[in-house]
């Protein structure tokens, strides 16, 4: 199968929770996230997108480079206001309650087989977007800060609500925080339970580019237009970067063993917050960000901003 016929099979699959978009002009493929029956990562929404990523692959297995390579990969999200809001907490409240450890940390390898190579920009010659319309929450955050650039509106939320319920994010938060921004800041995002506003996160340095609401898309496509004549030299640097302060899958894969423990460690209590969380949900964006942190921040208007 030819690179443009991989990419063209997965814009016709017939997925039920990502949708896929190809623009051939920029070599951009699209996959916004459209999880039911709540935005968050559940095992098909991972299936899914590992998909995505093996078409992202194949379309520059023994090609030369054409309008059917994918320069760009781009993760959004068609749920309005949310991005992600992480795990799949039913399913581990009931592998939790069942002290089921393989099915934990096959979760986890899950989780891990979509943010390794998507961090690693497949190991090919692209570069990987997250685009931030919304909240992101624990591992949504997580996939979020997974990609080579961060891209937000201005009034996205992010942050990791796990250490309300005991637990922490597992799935790479602190690996990915801490060679962005450092330890310090990693520590403080993941143990605050703290949702962040796009300015704040801005200002730590992990988001990348700022843009108004409703300007996502075209924010994404101004950054791929400035750097797409310097593209070899961003993606060669890309490259060095993961060589010089690597993540390394094995890295996340034990921080994953690590994570299971504490789950499985996790007291009534601990599990009835985590139901609470489960129902939060459910419902909208707006109530379940009130109920995790109790700390919304207003964000201010703003023309985009892009830090590279």
């Amino acid at each position: 199968m030819t690179a443009t016929a991989e990419i063209r099979a997965l814009h016709h699959s017939n997925y039920s929770h990502i949708q896929v978009r190809f623009d051939p002009e920029y070599g951009v493929c699209w996959a916004y996230m459209n999880a039911n029956p709540r935005p968050c990562f559940n095992v098909q929404l991972l299936s899914e997108l590992r998909s995505y990523l093996d078409a992202i692959i194949a379309s520059h297995n023994g090609h030369k480079p054409e309008k059917g390579r994918v320069h760009y990969g781009v993760l959004a999200s068609k749920t309005a206001g949310v991005f992600n809001l992480g795990g799949d907490l039913a399913l581990f409240r009931s592998l939790i309650e069942h002290q089921d450890r393989e099915g934990l940390i096959s979760y986890g390898e899950s989780c891990v087989d979509n943010l390794y190579p998507w961090h690693r920009n497949c190991d090919v010659p692209m570069t990987s977007i997250s685009l931030v319309q919304g909240d992101a929450l624990g591992g949504g955050f997580e996939a979020a800060l997974s990609a080579s650039v961060l891209v937000a509106e201005e009034s996205s939320r992010m942050g990791f609500p796990e250490i309300l319920f005991n637990m922490f994010p597992g799935m790479g938060a602190f690996s990915f925080l801490s060679r962005k921004v450092g330890r310090r800041i990693a520590e403080e995002l993941i143990l605050s339970g703290t949702v962040y506003s796009t300015r704040q996160l801005y200002d730590m340095g992990i988001v990348d580019v700022i843009t108004p609401d409703g300007t996502g898309e075209q924010a994404v496509y101004s950054y791929i237009r400035r750097h797409s004549k310097s593209a070899n030299g961003r993606q060669g640097f890309e490259r060095a970067r993961n060589e010089v302060d690597p993540i390394l899958r094995d890295e996340l894969m034990r921080v994953v063993n690590i994570w299971v423990d504490t789950a499985l460690n996790l007291s009534d209590r601990d599990l009835r917050m985590m139901e609470r969380l489960v129902r939060a949900q459910y419902r909208n964006t707006e109530s379940y960000v009130v109920e995790v942190s109790g700390n919304v921040i207003a964000m201010p208007s703003a023309v985009a901003i892009d830090r590279s």
